[in-house]
């Protein structure tokens, strides 16, 4: 992205005196290797082929055209390269990077997949949604948002509008829009590119956060993650028992709205726009990076992700 902060830690090992009087000096001392972008992203335990998620929830069924990081995988991206808090490796189930471009590269991108089990969202809203007055809506939510954000000491975000429109398809149950975000003090306009895709307890949620000079690829690219990703059996959208499985209490105007934030925060929500800012924080180094602290507050404690089942193609390791 535009700016990137160049972090280094220099270690330095303390000299040992000579026991005996006598003895040669202790060697000048070492200094530790930095890992390099290429060696990070060469110890990445991607995954291609079909992919199951966890607990056997969804399957992956990847093009040539994605890789896939399991849950350790992506805390490893989103943290120790992409620079983000611990939290925002939350609940994260994978991550899908494009095959042909580094994460770790100018142009580098991907997709944070988590679940939201928040029941059965009823879809009778879709085909009468007004998207203008849902961006009107949204639009004044951050405003007002933006004065808690202020006084906590976090930028200000704007919500310039749609950079595409939501669009539903009623036969696949399966959801996606994007918005052209900006962040005060930074020129450069931020693509969060959203999918949803319902289920029988809830929806999965796929966000891809890169340039709005990426938005014509991300475009193209989001109709082949679209065909991807499906329910397994028992947690398909047709599965939904009324009466007995959970029902979420929205619609899928809800969904774009941003009606988790209920229950998670609006503020907690937004973790995935500083995406956009990732930082090369590369492993074995330790460091605070001081413009993350104007985003996050206070460092959220790690979190446990959770294992997925094996892949039938090389597993994690």
């Amino acid at each position: 992205m535009t700016t990137r902060f160049a972090v280094v830690l220099a270690v330095v090992l303390g000299a040992v005196s000579a026991s005996f009087a006598g003895d040669p000096p202790a060697p000048p001392p070492e200094t530790k290797h930095k890992m390099t972008p290429e060696e990070f992203e060469a110890q990445l335990p991607y995954q291609t082929g079909t992919v199951t998620l966890e607990s056997g929830l969804a399957t992956l069924r990847l093009p040539d055209s994605f890789r896939f990081l399991g849950p350790e995988g992506s805390r490893r991206l989103l943290t120790d390269a992409w620079g983000n808090p611990p939290g925002a490796a939350e609940g994260v189930l994978g991550m899908l990077i494009p095959a042909g471009t580094s994460p770790l590269g100018e142009q580098g991108w991907g997709v944070v997949i988590t679940f939201d089990d928040a029941g059965f969202v009823d879809d009778k809203d879709a085909a009468s949604m007004d998207y203008a007055k849902l961006l009107k809506e949204l639009q004044e939510a951050i405003q007002t948002e933006n004065a808690s954000r202020r006084k906590a000491g976090f930028e200000p975000m704007t919500l310039v509008g749609w950079a595409e429109p939501p669009h539903y398809d009623a036969a696949a149950h399966k959801l996606y829009w994007a918005k052209d975000l900006t962040f005060e003090g930074n020129d450069q306009h931020t693509l969060n590119y959203n999918i949803r895709i319902l289920g029988r307890r809830g929806v999965l949620v796929l966000n891809a956060v890169a340039s709005m000079a990426q938005i014509d690829t991300i475009r193209t690219q989001s109709q082949d993650i679209l065909k991807a990703v499906e329910f397994n059996e028992g947690h398909r959208y047709a599965d939904y028992l009324p009466g007995k499985d959970k029902a979420a209490a929205y619609g899928v105007a809800g969904l774009i709205l941003g009606a988790t934030a209920a229950k998670a925060g609006l503020f907690k929500l937004l973790w995935v726009g500083i995406l956009a800012f990732k930082k090369f924080i590369l492993a074995g180094l330790v460091a605070l990076v001081p413009a993350l602290k104007r985003f996050f507050g206070k460092k959220e404690p790690a979190a446990t992700a959770g294992t997925a089942p094996p892949a039938t193609s090389t597993p994690e390791t």
